[in-house]
C-alpha cells in the first residue's frame, strides 16, 4: 500500500510541475491584443516634436516598433494625457490600414511618410472596425487623443521630429508597391 500511495503522490507532483513550467513558459509581462488588458509601453524619454505653422507641439509617446505592439495599439485604453500618444514604426514605407476595434477612446491617426512629414489626418471613432487608412504609402503612423491634432493647429505637410523618425533606415517604399502591401496593424 505504501508504495502504491508514494507512486500516486510523484505522478501528481510530477503534473503539477509540468502545469506550473508550461504556464511559466507561455506567461507574458506585456499583452497582448487577444488579453483584453491595455498593453503599456515605457515612454521614450525622448520627446516627439510635431513642428506646426503655431510653433511647436512636444508630446510624451510610447514607441510600437514591433508587430505585436503594433497589434495591440492602444487597444483596451481607457485614457491618456492630451500630451501624450504612441508612435508605430514600421520598417518601410508602406501602405497601412488601422481600426478602432476594442478601442474605447477616439484618436487622432497622423499618418507620416519616410521623411518625418504628415500625409493624413485621419479620426478613430471608438469599437469601431471600419478601415482608417491614408490612402498613400507611409513610414509612421502617430496617435493622439481625438481633437488633439485640431487644438494643436498640426496640419497635413506638418514635420515630425523624434530620434525614431529621424534614424528611421530601410529602402522606404518597395519597388513593387503596388498597394497590395500587408495592414499595418489596428490600433
Amino acid at each position: 500500500m505504501a508504495h502504491r500511495n508514494w507512486l500516486t503522490a510523484g505522478v501528481v507532483c510530477a503534473i503539477v510541475a509540468v502545469v506550473v513550467a508550461a504556464g511559466a513558459y507561455f506567461y507574458s509581462d506585456r499583452p497582448t491584443a487577444a488579453d483584453s488588458r491595455a498593453m503599456i509601453l515605457p515612454v521614450d524619454p525622448a520627446p516627439l516634436v510635431v513642428v506646426t505653422k503655431g510653433g511647436d507641439r512636444s508630446f510624451s509617446i510610447e514607441v510600437a516598433n514591433t508587430a505585436a505592439e503594433r497589434e495591440a495599439g492602444l487597444m483596451y485604453r481607457q485614457d491618456m494625457a492630451d500630451d501624450h500618444g504612441m508612435l508605430f514604426v514600421f520598417e518601410i514605407q508602406q501602405q497601412v490600414s488601422f481600426w478602432m476595434q476594442n478601442t474605447p477612446m477616439p484618436l487622432d491617426l497622423i499618418f507620416v511618410g519616410q521623411d518625418g512629414k504628415i500625409r493624413a489626418i485621419k479620426h478613430g471613432e471608438p469599437q469601431s472596425e471600419a478601415i482608417i487608412s491614408p490612402g498613400v504609402p507611409v513610414r509612421f503612423v502617430l496617435e493622439l487623443k481625438a481633437g488633439t491634432a485640431a487644438r494643436n493647429g498640426i496640419e497635413y505637410g506638418d514635420l515630425l521630429r523624434h530620434p525614431a523618425v529621424g534614424t528611421a533606415s530601410g529602402p522606404g517604399v518597395p519597388p513593387s508597391d503596388n498597394g497590395d502591401a500587408p495592414n499595418g496593424g489596428a490600433g
